[in-house]
């Protein structure tokens, strides 16, 4: 049941030397591969789901009242704003948290 998986060892960016990969019969560690020294399974930022519009207000969504007459009729309807926003970028995290691909089970419930 449920043995879909595929027989190749997967590179994990914590592993250090007891999950060692072999490329072209060479033996190196994850943590070469990924390109990093000391991976961490601690998370310090995260890019940010906010942007700022033409005002420097900042945003998940913009929207702009509109007014339609329709049949001699004012309605307002509210316009999404997708252009001339610029995303807020990286932000540095409060605490940091733990990376999701961390293959290590912290509690045991």
């Amino acid at each position: 049941m449920g043995g879909s998986g595929s027989k190749v060892k997967g590179s994990w960016p914590f592993s250090g030397g007891a999950g060692d990969s072999v490329v072209d019969g060479n033996e190196q560690s994850v943590a070469r591969l990924k390109g990093s020294r000391n991976a961490t399974p601690f998370v310090f930022t995260r890019r940010s789901s906010l942007y700022f519009d033409e005002d420097g207000d900042l945003a998940h969504e913009f929207y702009e009242e509109t007014v339609v007459t329709k049949n001699g009729r004012k309605r307002s309807k509210l316009k999404r704003i997708q252009k001339n926003l610029i995303p807020q970028g990286i932000v540095k995290l409060d605490h940091p948290c733990i990376h999701v691909d961390f293959p290590i089970v912290l509690c045991e419930g």
